[in-house]
């Protein structure tokens, strides 16, 4: 699924240079203009495993920009939303790149709720003073009423969000089998004490599920709650080896917090599993605008492209789960090898050398250009 900026541009030379060659393969345009057209509708579930490029937020400059007949949602969101389960997101751990946070030695895996929350939520600004009062229909029963606020002030804002017992279900059973196949404590991160019944849900649903399960689950020590706050906190003073759950937006916090720690978010693969058969690869490093101006401008840049190798040679090993061809797990398993064998020899772009020698120390002969080794 290609999209935006300096992140398809790498997408492309990938696909074109190191898969396309030796794999079948469809593409999807994810671009903003061809949304439009196309009403944002994009297919996942005919294939059952796709790699997406990053694509561009909808705001009201880019709106104008394109001229666009709405404020879309993004395709990320749309696609979370759409197939539930569980967002992964990993760390590519390297023996030459230290980690920031010095302890981390071992991957810390953050485990994203798919659906809802603000992702899924409706916000406005509301005139006052008023009274907040929230009503549900149930088509068993009569109607609910519960009032929430009395907003005294001239104006103010209100945001409501949801989720469905359906899909954290669906998000336990995935951290479960996730942590019992890397044979990874797991963490389920809330605000408990203060959302009671929202976070308490998750709590509640994960509980059960692992009662259910217990002797399998027990032998391992697989499953504990905690407080997201002591989480973060613990996760400070550990060497990492843990898998941690959290809801939509906690997640998407907590995920860009752990990459940073780990060095950089260009060495981050994602992907979404909410039925075993469905996967989506997704970088996390966003489009790399910066990058994509520099290049625009025919000036030099200096990309990290592991992460986009990585999520294809995930899709590819998916492939095989369904399909049952080896020559492509071999292949996979094969360009992984040589990627990692080039970066750890020193091939590596200029956030990277950041990384490792600190800011003031990078040298130009010491980093590569986005597109050649040299």
């Amino acid at each position: 699924m290609l999209g935006h900026d300096m992140s398809s541009i790498i997408g492309e030379q990938v696909r074109e240079k190191l898969i396309k060659p030796f794999v079948d393969i469809e593409v999807c345009d994810l671009s903003i203009c061809n949304r439009n057209e196309t009403d944002n509708m994009a297919t996942l579930r005919r294939f059952n495993c796709s790699m997406k490029s990053a694509t561009i937020k909808v705001e009201r400059d880019v709106m104008e920009m394109y001229q666009l007949k709405r404020m879309w949602q993004p395709p990320s969101s749309a696609i979370r939303n759409a197939l539930a389960g569980a967002l992964f997101r990993d760390p590519i751990v390297r023996a030459n790149v230290p980690p920031l946070i010095k302890q981390w030695r071992k991957p810390i895996v953050v485990d994203r709720h798919a659906f809802g929350d603000q992702h899924l939520g409706r916000d406005l600004m509301v005139p006052g003073p008023v009274s907040l009062d929230v009503r549900y229909k149930s088509p068993i029963g009569s109607p609910y009423n519960m009032q929430l606020y009395d907003l005294k002030d001239i104006e103010g804002v209100v945001a409501v969000m949801s989720s469905t017992d359906k899909s954290i279900m669906e998000f336990a059973h995935a951290c479960f089998q996730f942590a019992l196949r890397r044979n990874l404590p797991l963490y389920l991160s809330t605000k408990e004490t203060i959302l009671k019944r929202y976070d308490g849900r998750f709590k509640v649903i994960f509980e059960r599920l692992y009662e259910k399960h217990e002797p399998k689950f027990k032998d391992v020590r697989i499953f504990q709650h905690s407080l997201m706050d002591d989480m973060v906190a613990r996760s400070l003073g550990t060497e990492g080896s843990f898998v941690c759950a959290c809801k939509n937006n906690d997640g998407d916090i907590q995920s860009g917090f752990v990459a940073r720690g780990f060095g950089s978010l260009g060495l981050i693969d994602a992907l979404i599993c909410p039925d075993g058969r469905t996967i989506l690869a997704d970088v996390a490093h966003g489009t790399v605008t910066k990058h994509f101006h520099r290049y625009e401008a025919g000036r030099e840049t200096s990309t990290n492209s592991m992460a986009t190798i990585f999520t294809w040679t995930k899709e590819i090993r998916h492939r095989v789960k369904l399909d049952g061809d080896t020559k492509l797990v071999n292949f996979a398993r094969t360009l992984e090898k040589v990627v990692i064998q080039l970066f750890e020899s020193g091939y590596i772009t200029k956030e990277i050398v950041m990384c490792v020698r600190g800011l003031c120390n990078v040298r130009r002969e010491d980093y590569q250009n986005t597109f050649r080794i040299h």
